[in-house]
């Protein structure tokens, strides 16, 4: 089997590491061949806080992986969220020396190179600059100025802002679990990429990822990303709100959240009680499934509350920026029961669950399909897309070289050779290779 043709998405997240191995089948979908799962001792609130644990876990998750598939692990697709990240909105300008050539991709890297100065925040370092759309001389609304004239090139960019040292913890730990740092995805965009469908990104959607210790929101609108944030809360929050309320230890709290919650305090009669055994010998305790969805509702309501914020800020309330395909939950809080009602009661937007089987093989495992492994899927379709970048790359470059090759032994002729079409490289493979570099050098 073609090494090259396999991915591996890694997901550092608060409650569970996640590896997962696929390869693209003959009809160009996704098939995982592994998955390997463990819990996460050293993250907290998408943020790395224990080096050793967190090694620990992501060498287990991706020894289960290895085990599941038959296939070594080397190179892996890391994503990266944690409460540290932000969006901003910025426009900036360049002015062309000669407005007679056509715009090419110099120019808008130049474009984008001007918005990575940006001064952030101390620690702070730019991840993602996203064009959203271009002026070109002041006419409006231009999606690829590639190939027009015009001697003022204005952009509108969405500017996605993290903790570098965040980000070099990450790569420390992959590199510490004898893993190679193949490349680093926003989660965000890794889970919209597994659940939403093309139409939805070009209607209009909010994809909300509610993991264990973060909620991930991505906005989308003409098939262009508008709006990320992280909130600092998942589902751990609910299960530590249990835990509080109910008097009872973590692990309970987790099961009879998973089991009985529900976020619509008006499902449960006030006569279902669940009993709960005592520690040590100790009384049983009783919990009626109303109080416990109580518990639920208020923290999720803060959750669902603080997104709509969100969501209000990307302009949602505009008909311009009208969001048609609504809301799509996913993640592993997406599971709670009754989610979906109260998300449509607070927002007043039309909400579905997110399955990753969007782009996974027809006979993929039901528990692979589950919101719970949105952002793994992602992950890996992410590393099949770069693997697939770098053939082109590499088919591109031999073409130049047989083509000097030729015009060395031809010197009558001189044949132009063809320009290689390359893709811009996103910054999140810069950043990937200068956390290599800091790794590197840090020995």
């Amino acid at each position: 089997m073609d090494k090259q043709s396999i991915s591996v998405g890694l997901d550092i997240g608060t409650t569970k590491i996640v590896a997962m191995i696929g390869r693209k089948n003959e009809y160009d979908k996704v098939e995982i061949l592994g998955l390997g799962k463990a819990k996460s001792m050293g993250v907290h609130r998408g943020v790395v806080n224990n080096i050793t644990q967190t090694i620990q876990s992501i060498q287990q998750a991706v020894q289960e992986a290895e085990a599941a598939s038959g296939e070594k692990i080397v190179d892996v697709t890391v994503g990266i969220a944690g409460q540290h990240i932000r969006s901003l909105q910025h426009s900036d300008y360049i002015t062309r020396p000669n407005s007679d050539m056509v715009i090419d991709e110099e120019d808008i890297d130049r474009l984008i190179n001007q918005v990575h100065k940006l001064v952030m925040l101390p620690g702070e370092e730019i991840i993602h600059v996203l064009p959203q759309e271009f002026k070109i001389d002041g006419q409006a609304e231009i999606t690829e100025p590639i190939g027009m004239y015009g001697g003022r090139l204005e952009a509108n960019f969405h500017v996605v802002v993290g903790q570098v040292s965040s980000i070099r913890n990450v790569g420390r730990c992959i590199k510490s679990a004898g893993l190679n740092l193949e490349g680093i995805t926003l989660e965000p965009l890794a889970s919209a990429n597994a659940v939403l469908s093309r139409e939805e990104k070009e209607a209009g959607v909010a994809l909300i990822d509610i993991g264990g210790g973060t909620t991930d929101l991505a906005v989308f609108k003409d098939g262009i990303i508008r709006h990320t944030a992280v909130i600092p809360f998942g589902g751990g929050v609910i299960t530590e709100d249990i835990k509080e309320g109910c008097s009872i230890i973590e692990k309970q709290a987790e099961l009879l959240k998973v089991k009985f919650g529900s976020a619509w305090p008006g499902e449960n009669k006030d006569n279902e009680i669940v009993s709960i055994p005592g520690l040590r010998g100790r009384e049983p305790k009783e919990i009626t499934l109303k109080n416990l969805s109580k518990i639920i509702h208020a923290r999720v309501v803060e959750i669902i509350e603080q997104v709509y914020v969100e969501i209000k800020n990307y302009g949602h309330e505009e008909q311009k920026k009208k969001l048609i395909g609504g809301i799509v939950l996913t993640g592993g809080g997406a599971q709670l029961k009754h989610l979906k009602q109260l998300v449509e009661y607070i927002t007043g937007m039309d909400t579905r669950i997110g399955y990753p089987n969007e782009h996974l093989a027809g006979d993929s495992d039901e528990d692979i399909a589950s919101p719970l492994y949105a952002t793994a899927v992602g992950l890996v379709m992410d590393g099949l897309k770069r693997q697939e970048r770098k053939k082109v790359e590499a088919i591109e470059e031999d073409i130049v070289i047989e083509n000097e090759a030729e015009q060395l032994e031809e010197p009558e002729v001189e044949p132009v050779a063809p320009e290689p079409i390359k893709e811009r490289r996103s910054f999140l493979d810069k950043l990937t290779e200068r956390v290599k570099d800091f790794l590197d050098k840090a020995e």
